[in-house]
């Protein structure tokens, strides 16, 4: 087995050693921003779902049940910053 990693190492290891990047810039700030929103979705789920059932029951949670819900999109928002500056 400690054969079959060693031959796969050496095998791979020129591939890995070239000059140009895996993954482009570009693509890796599309993909950083992607994963930043799909985060941001993901929270908001569960954020969304508490600031609702507050605010059913206080009409004065409503300012902190919004910016709970936006707090996330922040994360989005600073993904973003990394498409400029790529």
């Amino acid at each position: 087995m400690l054969e079959f990693v060693i031959a796969f190492v050496s095998s791979i290891a020129p591939l890995l050693q070239q000059s140009a990047p895996a993954i482009p810039p570009t693509a890796g700030a599309a993909i950083a921003v992607g994963l930043a929103a799909f985060g941001a979705g993901y929270a908001e789920r569960g954020i969304g779902a508490a600031a609702v059932g507050a605010i059913a029951e206080d009409d004065a949670m409503f300012g902190r049940g919004l910016i709970l819900t936006v707090l996330p999109e922040t994360l989005v928002i600073l993904a973003l910053v990394t498409v400029f500056v790529v």
